[in-house]
């Protein structure tokens, strides 16, 4: 007997090319099956009319609650968005990164796994009415120790992480960028790489990304924009992608404008993840969370199909996780059950512009480790 049956939903699971109505069981924390007529569970969801995917990974958050100040509860934050992992991207540095492990990774229900900020002191000092970037003091960049930590914390970091522009890196230019990357090739990790406004300009940068890397902010509005002024894709930011560099939304409070998201999408080019950047000046808009990203894909015409793909499976290969992003048989049994919800919405993005759709997607379910966790 399984310990839990999704009936009559529409499965959704990209990896495998499934698109059809189909049961799923879970037993002893794993997908156990996939189909009809699957038998008996100690507990069965009807789940008719509704769309079962692997559970969301939101490739971008911020959930050191109360060891950072742009931190968010990671619990809250994964019922209210559908996800059943959170990759935290850099918040927590060498010097910290112990702390968010025992009092916030450990004690939260939901599967956190964080980046590894170059800086020793992770982001620090993010507000609404105070921002000191990290990488702007050569003081707190030291490589020899975030490889040390790196390696000592290898169970749990999936990457190493800088941020570098006007706001983040200052006078310091690509420099940070440049440690972060040996750091990141000693590991044998990617490098999940922010970049704000100018300088350094995104070609330098873009040029510097290795297969496997990520750019997150990649549909970011102007400056530093992947688009060009004739609403073609830039040259640089077209090679990044033939080698192999993954391309990330990462929404957050300013990195997501619909005029560049609008012309990329118009050349064909999607992105390879959808998340959010939630933090504490992004959780109460223009992000808001995951669904809300993801729904702004919808707005824009991206099939519901290739949004669940840069949801799930693609956000656990950019992070080089083999375990979810599929209801493959054996794999971790985390799913979400989802539903377009339809009537007006009106959806702004960083630069206050705004676009209206008829449907949003909203999640009616979380299945976490087997068990119904909550919807």
């Amino acid at each position: 007997m399984y310990d839990l049956i999704l009936r009559g939903g529409r499965v959704i699971d990209p990896a495998q090319n499934v698109d059809d109505t189909v049961d799923v069981a879970f037993a002893e924390g794993r997908v156990a099956a996939m189909g009809l007529d699957l038998g008996e569970a100690a507990e069965t969801r009807d789940v008719s009319g509704k769309i079962v995917v692997p559970g969301l990974i939101d490739l971008h958050t911020h959930v050191y609650w109360g060891g950072t100040s742009l931190g968010v509860d990671p619990d809250a934050y994964a019922k209210a968005s559908g996800c059943t992992t959170l990759i935290d991207a850099g918040s927590a540095g060498p010097g910290n990164i112990h702390g968010f492990r025992r009092h916030v990774i450990e004690p939260a229900e939901v599967r956190i796994l964080p980046f590894l900020n170059i800086s020793f002191a992770g982001i620090f000092a993010f507000h609404w009415d105070l921002n000191v970037g990290e990488c702007t003091d050569l003081r707190l960049l030291n490589p020899r120790i975030v490889l040390a930590v790196a390696k000592e914390q290898a169970d749990l970091v999936v990457g190493i992480k800088v941020r570098i522009g006007a706001g983040t890196s200052a006078g310091l230019g690509i420099l940070p960028m440049q440690m972060a990357m040996e750091v990141a090739e000693y590991a044998g990790l990617p490098l999940m790489g922010h970049l704000d406004n100018p300088p350094p300009p995104r070609s330098e940068v873009m040029a510097m990304l290795r297969r496997g890397d990520i750019l997150t902010h990649c549909f970011r509005p102007f400056p530093n924009a992947s688009a060009a002024p004739d609403g073609s894709v830039h040259a640089d930011v077209l090679a990044a992608r033939e080698r192999g560099v993954i391309f990330d939304i990462g929404h957050g409070r300013g990195s997501f404008g619909f005029d560049t998201a609008m012309a990329m999408l118009k050349n064909g080019f999607l992105p390879d993840v959808i998340s959010s950047d939630v933090h504490l000046t992004s959780i109460e808009g223009p992000a808001y969370n995951m669904l809300v990203t993801m729904s702004k894909f919808l707005a824009m015409g991206v099939p519901l199909k290739e949004i669940v793909r840069a949801s799930t499976i693609n956000a656990a290969r950019a992070v080089r996780l083999d375990d979810r992003g599929t209801l493959g048989d054996g794999l971790l049994g985390d799913a979400t059950i989802l539903e377009l919800e339809r009537g007006p919405v009106t959806f702004m993005d960083s630069i206050g512009d705004t676009m209206t759709a008829n449907q949003q997607i909203a999640c009616r379910g979380i299945v976490l480790g087997g068990k119904w966790w909550h919807g």
